[in-house]
């Protein structure tokens, strides 16, 4: 690590003082650079994604990215290798533990500048335990994206299955495999065939994986929209195995905007307005209606947009009336009701929506730390979340025991820890 980074890096932090059990439904991993090098098959040798060391002063393009190339400027930085494409670990994936993010945003960060608990396993329940996180979701980072895009799009279709299964084989036996009750398995499908996706949920679920992560809008990456039924394999293999389809903002790309200009800052800004479009996208597609019992979870796009969408469906269907198309999209149900009981959101720091939660549904809204992004709560989350919801004195302690763990612990099928569970309000 750099002098200057780690002079910016925070002072180790004491273990916080435990308010509330917490599951996180939003984390992230940081690939490490020996994911692969066990399960590179004999016929795919020395063609899996690894590490490689960047050329100064070499411009290189940003794969899955609408963002502008990038030039480097300082030696040593890192980026995966993959089918001739350079993947960039773009600075603000990792930003955990260190005080200036400004500094992280113009060069690709290297393994030695970021945070030990980004990636590696025993690093990372240390931190959970820092922050008081019983358990946690973890999408995976900028190699893999965040619903395994970039090896569903492998020029080589074979080489690209084995990857994605090394990448979930990796998840079950190094980063779920050491800390079952602590990490909640979550694994990554085949998108250019439907088929093959759905074996491998079913493949997954079979020995525990109770999640998948899926591009919020698959027609961003050039596969048919949510509503088309090309998807209907993958879904009812979810379904079946009670798999949560999890959708996080950007995995599909993010909003069109302006060439120059503050374009980090309109993102980062824009969050909700993903998780908006997805919502709307998902809740139209047909698919809650055709599959009932499909839990759709929405990550890092907060919950203050939820009670506007639920008012505008509700002044639609009063005001202008069903069309001939509602049974089609959303079945019998009123499309609110629809939204409130096949969806599930996924609250940062929301203390005003948290008036709201009566609206949203109270057994539908969990927590996310965000770890190791620039937005996480870590390793102060425990002190955050009490002054949320101490803003908000009508909470009731069975409410924010629903928020805190209650409601997660359900959806994803994951244990709790033994003992007393918080909150002791």
């Amino acid at each position: 690590m750099s002098t200057q980074l780690a002079q910016d890096a925070l002072e180790e932090p004491a273990p916080r003082t435990r308010h509330y059990t917490v599951i996180s439904v939003d984390d992230h991993l940081v690939e490490p650079p020996d994911v692969f090098e066990k399960r590179e098959p004999t016929d795919c040798s020395g063609r899996f994604p690894r590490v490689v060391e960047l050329e100064q002063g070499r411009t290189y393009s940003r794969e899955h990215s609408d963002l502008p190339p990038l030039t480097i400027h300082q030696e040593g930085r890192q980026a995966w290798l993959y089918e001739d494409r350079v993947y960039l670990q773009i600075g603000l994936n990792a930003v955990v533990g260190h005080k200036d993010h400004s500094r992280l945003r113009t060069e690709p960060s290297t393994f030695a500048e970021m945070r030990p608990g980004c990636y590696d396993i025993h690093a990372r329940i240390r931190d959970m335990d820092i922050a008081g996180i019983w358990a946690s979701v973890n999408f995976p980072s900028q190699i893999t994206g965040f619903a395994g895009a970039v090896f569903s799009q492998s020029t080589d279709p074979a080489l690209g299955q084995a990857v994605m299964r090394a990448w979930n084989d990796w998840m079950f036996e190094e980063w779920y495999g050491p800390y079952p009750e602590r990490i909640v398995p979550m694994g990554i499908t085949w998108l250019s065939d439907p088929a093959i996706g759905a074996a491998e949920i079913r493949r997954n679920a079979a020995r525990g994986f109770t999640a998948v992560s899926f591009p919020e809008m698959p027609h961003r990456l050039g596969y048919p929209p949510a509503h088309d039924a090309y998807w209907d394999p993958i879904i009812r293999a979810c379904v079946d195995t009670g798999t949560v389809l999890c959708l996080h903002v950007g995995s599909s790309g993010m909003l069109p905007l302006p060439p120059d200009g503050p374009r980090f800052e309109k993102n980062v800004t824009l969050f909700p307005a993903l998780s908006l479009l997805a919502a709307v996208e998902w809740l139209w597609s047909g698919v809650p209606a055709r599959y009932p019992a499909l839990k759709i979870a929405l990550s890092e796009g907060g919950i203050g947009w939820v009670p506007m969408l639920m008012d505008r469906l509700d002044f639609m269907t009063s005001h202008a009336g069903r069309t001939a198309d509602y049974d089609r999209w959303v079945g019998k149900r009123a499309p609110s009701e629809v939204l409130g009981s096949s969806f599930y959101f996924c609250s940062l720091d929301d203390p005003s929506a948290l008036r709201l939660l009566d609206r949203i549904g109270e057994d539908h809204v969990m927590l996310e730390v965000d770890y190791p992004h620039s937005d996480t709560t870590w390793p102060d989350t425990q002190e955050m979340l009490r002054a949320s919801f101490d803003a908000v004195p009508a909470l009731t302690a069975d409410q924010i025991k629903k928020l805190t763990y209650a409601t997660a612990a359900g959806v994803f099928r994951h244990p709790l820890p033994p003992g007393p569970h918080w909150p002791m309000r």
